[in-house]
């Protein structure tokens, strides 16, 4: 970190910046006996992104910080409050943030890169500037220092601020932020990122939910479409052949594989942990990865836009092996030999005959690798960007972010411009087929249609279908019309929360035999190798009726132990039909790790059919 060389005074906040996380504005005053951490970010930029874990471990760990998020725009739809406050709300930031949109801050303190940081002392003084990622040690150092040598004089403030959270006001829709979107087509199915409800919907043309991938809540784990977890997901990839869904679970820096035929997640690439500097090459689970965007299929291969290190990588489903595919690791736009061209955070693709079109989206380009070699069909330069039309020369996009092949033309969703174009490679042009520039969620013809920052867009049945990002909508396309339409997503009864939890749903679980009278269920919940139960936690487990037919549950005993919770539940049936509801809640942690904790709670419908010759005994058991 470099230290100042003099005192210099923290010059105040702007009286024009507005405010997110809070219902007041702030002063530098306000903050005296605080040690203030400034973060000059923007919201397009991936490296600004991978700073924000070390900013939430560095708040939970210091109740004397205070991180203010001087938000600094690159792009012309970035300066929009209520565009960053979305953003703030995408990636769950925390602490308070600020619309610098005339650059005063950026220029008083001479900063000239995202991210960049300012470190305050308590009595308000310029203590060092540092930029990049992986500072956490050096600010956790430089902060622990400053409370000691500030607060043996008396100067620290240790109570924690709370600030009024964007969060909490926020509005709640079905879908959270969905990023990418992947089609089935030959079983005429749609698969979307609900990016920020840690879960894949897999859904028909006409709305109607078929199935979900993940529990919906955050986490890193394997196993059934219903106990998965995710981190915020983005592209995926469908393998018709094997039935399998390749999903690039973004901020896990995984690469996630779903089988349809044993319905059970695993992560095939990655360690879990985010790549640091840049790796060439590698196998499995033992290769770190750097924020996994979008995934394409081109000749057996998985394409994965690698964010993060400003490459395209390739992926070999049967050797587990993974190597770039395209893009030297350093950030901008030269075309050239796959190996050595330079790109510049890919975060879309989808392949042609031969050839694999991605949108770069920090130089707003749509590029191709086609024999070896990329070429750029739109873009220009890191800063370079707009929103014209025309000759592909002279056209300009906006940080676009999706790109689809699809009959001949190249779709693009330019997502800071609220647009769908179309690139007719031949005619080398290029045209707005949806959007007026202006964000919205307006239906009707395409030309007066409104979009709110789409990140994504496919075809299945004659039909565009779009994540319409910041709207929480996907949108359809109907070329046949020409019309905008927004999808309604339908069968919501099995999404529903259950007891106000955003994550519990009831499973209805096949109808079983059992005899009539006296009988007993044996219930088991294990917990997965490696993880133990919380003993000092409210963990509960409970069978009640489900209706209102005769059956009635005894009194009855937990069992809990270290890695399992189980009980020996008696009942009393008449002949006939009756319900139970099998509900849990249990807390576990890491045997390695006793900070990382969790929560697992269910709600199970089991239906029972009780007959003379039905067992006295039937087991229910359920693997976390």
């Amino acid at each position: 970190m470099a230290e100042q060389p003099a005192k210099v005074r923290a010059p105040e906040f702007p009286a024009y910046a507005q405010w997110i996380n809070s219902d007041r504005r702030w002063s530098m005053q306000d903050f005296r006996g605080k040690v203030v951490l400034l973060d000059f970010w923007t919201y397009c930029c991936i490296n600004c992104m991978h700073i924000l874990p070390d900013l939430k471990r560095l708040e939970k760990k210091y109740p004397e910080l205070v991180v203010v998020g001087v938000h600094s725009a690159k792009y012309n739809g970035e300066k929009d409050l209520e565009n960053i406050r979305e953003a703030v709300l995408r990636y769950n930031i925390e602490h308070l943030v600020i619309n610098d949109y005339r650059f005063e801050l950026w220029n008083q303190y001479g900063i000239h890169a995202w991210p960049s940081f300012v470190l305050i002392d308590p009595e308000g003084y310029v203590a060092g500037t540092a930029s990049g990622e992986g500072l956490y040690d050096l600010f956790d150092q430089n902060i622990a220092r400053m409370i000691e040598t500030f607060g043996a004089r008396g100067l620290v403030d240790h109570e924690r601020i709370e600030f009024a959270l964007a969060r909490f006001t926020a509005p709640r829709s079905l879908l959270s932020f969905p990023g990418k979107l992947e089609v089935d087509a030959g079983g005429r199915r749609l698969f979307i990122s609900d990016s920020n409800n840690d879960r894949i919907l897999v859904i028909d043309p006409d709305g109607r939910i078929l199935e979900v991938i993940g529990s919906g809540v955050e986490g890193n784990r394997d196993g059934s479409f219903d106990q998965a977890r995710f981190f915020h997901p983005q592209g995926m990839a469908w393998d018709a052949q094997a039935g399998v869904l390749y999903i690039a679970d973004t901020e896990n820096h995984t690469l996630r594989r779903a089988d349809f035929t044993s319905r059970m997640v695993t992560t095939v690439l990655g360690t879990g942990e985010q790549a640091r500097g840049y790796a060439n090459e590698g196998t499995g689970t033992g290769l770190a990865l750097n924020s996994p965007w979008d995934l394409a299929l081109y000749e057996g291969r998985v394409i994965i836009a690698m964010a993060g290190p400003h490459q395209l990588w390739s992926f070999d489903p049967h050797s587990g092996r993974a190597e770039v595919f395209a893009g030297s690791g350093r950030e901008n736009i030269l075309d050239g030999p796959a190996a050595s061209a330079q790109l510049a955070q890919p975060s879309g693709v989808s392949t042609g005959p031969g050839v694999v079109y991605f949108a770069d989206s920090e130089v707003s380009a749509v590029r191709k690798v086609e024999e070896g070699r990329v070429v750029t069909l739109v873009g220009e330069g890191l800063f370079d960007f707009g929103d014209e039309d025309g000759r592909l020369s002279g056209a300009r996009l906006q940080h676009a972010l999706g790109v689809l092949y699809q009959d001949g033309k190249i779709y693009v969703a330019d997502t800071y411009n609220n647009k769908i174009k179309v690139i007719n490679p031949e005619r080398g042009e290029i045209r707005t087929l949806i959007g007026t520039g202006k964000s919205g969620s307006a239906d009707g013809p395409a030309a007066g249609a409104q979009l709110n920052e789409p990140n994504d867009i496919q075809y299945l049945a004659g039909r565009f279908y779009i994540t319409d990002t910041n709207n929480g909508l996907v949108r359809v396309y109907d070329p046949q019309s020409g019309g905008v339409s927004t999808l309604e997503i339908t069968r919501l009864e099995e999404l529903e929360p259950d007891r106000g939890s955003p994550w519990i749903k009831t499973i209805r679980l096949p109808e079983r035999e059992v005899g009539v009278g006296r009988v007993t269920l044996e219930v088991s919940v294990t917990l997965a190798e490696g993880m133990m139960l919380n003993q000092e936690a409210p963990n509960y487990l409970q069978v009640v009726s489900a209706d209102d037919r005769p059956v009635k549950v005894l009194p009855y005993q937990t069992e809990p132990g270290s890695g399992s919770f189980g009980a020996s539940v008696p009942l009393e049936l008449p002949a006939g039909t009756a319900s139970l509801r099998i509900e849990f809640g249990f807390y576990y942690c890491d045997h390695d790790k006793k900070s990382s904790c969790y929560i697992e709670q269910k709600v199970f419908e089991l239906p029972l059919h009780a007959s003379a010759s039905g067992p006295s005994r039937i087991e229910f058991s359920h693997r976390i």
